[in-house]
């Protein structure tokens, strides 16, 4: 697959779709589950939402070096 070819972009927005969605339910569902803890329950669904966020800036950043090695002709380290 070739960098920015249409594939390329369709694979792009499927990925980003799919994170999107995901990020969504477990956003939805943490309170349900934690919620009943009480205080606890607020501090561990602070943390698993800065682990999601974590998550989604990690891959944020392999995204825009895989653009940056696509743009530059640089080969990819996978």
């Amino acid at each position: 697959m070739t960098c920015f070819s249409l594939i390329w972009l369709e694979n792009l927005l499927i990925w980003l779709i799919v994170v999107a969605a995901v990020v969504a339910i477990v956003r939805l569902f943490i309170p349900h589950v934690v919620g009943p803890l009480g205080a606890l329950g607020a501090t561990v669904m602070q943390v698993l939402y800065i682990v999601v966020w974590a998550i989604i800036a990690i891959a944020i950043i392999v995204l825009i070096f895989d653009l940056l090695s696509c743009a530059f002709g640089v080969p990819r380290l996978r």
